[in-house]
């Protein structure tokens, strides 16, 4: 029996790691797409996890909410911060700090 729990929980923590690995891909692509659409440039071209929580969908059912943190440039000589809300698997909010959104 112990190493059935042990089995089962083996496979938990690779689902989850899994899963966290997509779910930061599709945070690095919403996090792209909108540098994209304001003309600004992705920094380090990914994402950085801020925050991981439990929350309820409108359907009741419970799902992860993930708030990763990214930076862009909108000069070449700064850093802005932005972030990025995923509930699942369904991007829910983006957001870029104040900038001039010039082309690079």
């Amino acid at each position: 029996m112990l190493e059935l729990t042990g089995l089962f929980l083996l496979a938990a923590i690779g689902w989850f790691w899994f899963d966290c690995l997509a779910r930061r891909e599709t945070g690095v692509d919403a996090a792209r797409r909108a540098s994209l659409a304001e003309g600004v440039q992705l920094l380090d071209d990914t994402v950085a996890l801020a925050s991981l929580w439990p929350r309820r969908v409108e359907s009741g059912a419970l799902r992860l909410q993930r708030i990763y943190r990214f930076e862009f440039s909108d000069t070449g000589n700064n850093r802005l911060g932005g972030s990025v809300t995923l509930i699942g698997s369904m991007v829910q909010a983006l957001y870029l700090e104040p900038h001039r959104g010039e082309a690079i």
